[in-house]
């Protein structure tokens, strides 16, 4: 009986993402964020020629499984690499990124069980030139980007993925054998990506780095965030640190929040009820039940949160939010 999988990241650039003077491009329209990739892959070779992600990765494998035992294994899949496209008034110049091999190390088997491994990314092709913390200490090309997947295959028929490597920047989603979102990197950090991801700092120079992985959001925040960061009222955006809170509860808002990156405690009581990680959205409680913020919501990583005000979201929206919260067991503020 032969038993496959797979599992598959998308790494793209949301709003505010980039920092610092590199972020100009994209204020001014030279560059351009990224809309949220799909909740399910139709497929990859469309959402690439449609310019939806910077790079993927896609893991696949197989094992034959004869009377409970593993006779036989196999392994597909690959990287795709998007594009960057710099607007020039009117015009548009598009950069092909540069793939590197995708790494693929001897699986690992165990009683009942086989573990693939794939790595694969590579740089985009716009031209980067930016001072670094080691030597060359100049660096003209982009830094790298990439995730690592794990797949095990069990003889029973079960199989589980996990993200156990990735580049501090961009954000990376991933999918699950079905291809539906499943989850997602909670953190970037394009400071450490710009000054570190090249030469030894990689996988292909022996170092990868480890992901902060987050449950996925409803698909009625993914729509209400997007409304939130691209419509005409500019969000305000505001950084935490780690362990400060963004609001407390009983105390009065307005407000609602875009969590852009890190992970963020929700707090009833004092006591920690759940947590939510980026694309979450939250304040709706207060507009519909009296104006007071019904749980603290605490920094338990430094967070970016977009801030615009709720009276614009009809109270049937709200509603529809706050019960998703209540089923996922996750009260918001």
């Amino acid at each position: 009986m032969r038993i496959e999988s797979s599992v598959t990241s998308i790494s793209w650039i949301p709003s505010e993402a980039v920092k610092g003077v590199t972020k100009v491009p994209f204020e001014v329209g030279l560059a351009h964020y990224d809309d949220p990739p799909p909740d399910h892959i139709h497929s990859l070779t469309e959402l690439q020629e449609a310019d939806r992600f910077r790079f993927a990765n896609h893991l696949s494998a197989w094992i034959e499984v004869d009377n409970g035992r593993i006779v036989d294994r196999g392994q597909g899949g690959g990287g795709q690499i998007g594009s960057t496209t710099i607007r020039f008034g009117g015009r548009g110049m598009t950069f092909a990124a540069v793939a590197f091999p995708d790494k693929r190390p001897v699986p690992v088997t165990g009683d009942g069980w086989v573990r693939f491994t794939q790595t694969a990314g590579g740089r985009t092709g716009v031209p980067a030139p930016r001072k670094v913390n080691r030597p060359p200490f100049i660096q003209i090309s982009a830094p790298l980007a990439w995730t690592s997947l794990t797949l095990t295959l069990f003889a029973d028929g079960t199989s589980v993925h996990e993200l156990t490597g990735a580049s501090p920047f961009p954000r990376h989603w991933i999918y699950d054998s079905d291809r539906n979102l499943a989850q997602k990197s909670g953190l970037v950090d394009f400071k450490r990506w710009y000054t570190r991801a090249f030469g030894t700092a990689t996988p292909w120079g022996d170092e990868d780095s480890p992901a902060l992985v987050t449950e996925v959001e409803t698909a009625l925040e993914r729509q209400l965030s997007l409304s939130i960061m691209r419509g005409d009222a500019k969000p305000r955006i505001e950084a935490l640190k780690q362990g400060a809170a963004l609001v407390a509860q009983g105390d009065k808002g307005s407000d609602m929040y875009v969590l852009l990156d890190g992970v963020l405690s929700v707090e009833v009581d004092d006591a920690p009820v759940a947590q939510v990680g980026p694309g979450a959205v939250l304040g709706e409680r207060a507009l519909l039940e009296g104006g007071r913020r019904t749980a603290t919501l605490r920094a338990m990583t430094a967070c970016r949160v977009a801030a615009a005000s709720g009276a614009e979201l009809s109270p049937e929206l709200l509603s529809e939010l706050a019960a998703g919260h209540r089923r996922e067991g996750a009260p918001a503020d």
